[in-house]
């Protein structure tokens, strides 16, 4: 018999005493690719399907013809739950452990990072995804909203 155990702020499924871990195929629908517009940028993500416990993500923001922002991301498994490890553009990575991590939902955390301290992902539909960055930045709370649609996988 089956019971439902609470482990690190999320459901992992118990048999016989013996819990799941979390694995990056719980998060497998962020694979693929998404964009947003806002004003005259253009923002991209790009999710590689989940293989050998991690995800593979990758962002650029265009703005006319500059990239003025990227992001390289690895989603992995590490301890149970997933880690969230951004390098971004012109500052140094981190990692942020998943606090939730559903079939629709991916909410990542690292109280001691500047800013963002919370990175989160929720599904909405088959091909929309709402994604934000969120935390205290000089002493206020701040959060940035992206809302993406999915997109096809090459250039246009």
């Amino acid at each position: 018999m089956k019971k439902f155990v609470l482990v690190a702020s999320f459901l992992c499924v118990a048999d016989a005493g013996f819990a799941q871990q979390v694995t990056v195929d719980r998060v497998a629908w962020l694979q693929g690719c998404w964009r947003s517009t806002r004003g005259e940028a253009t923002i991209e993500e790009q999710w590689m399907s989940p293989r050998g416990g991690t995800m593979l993500g990758m962002g650029r923001t265009v703005r006319g013809s500059k990239t003025v922002e990227y992001e390289l991301v690895l989603i992995k498994e590490q301890d149970g739950r997933l880690a969230y490890e951004a390098h971004p553009s012109g500052q140094p990575s981190a990692t942020f452990m998943a606090t939730t991590a559903s079939d629709a939902t991916a909410v990542f955390e690292n109280p001691e990072h500047d800013f963002p301290q919370r990175v989160g992902y929720k599904r909405n539909g088959s091909d929309a995804l709402d994604a934000w960055i969120e935390g205290q930045a000089n002493g206020k709370s701040r959060r940035v909203d992206f809302s993406y649609q999915r997109a096809r996988c090459e250039a246009p």
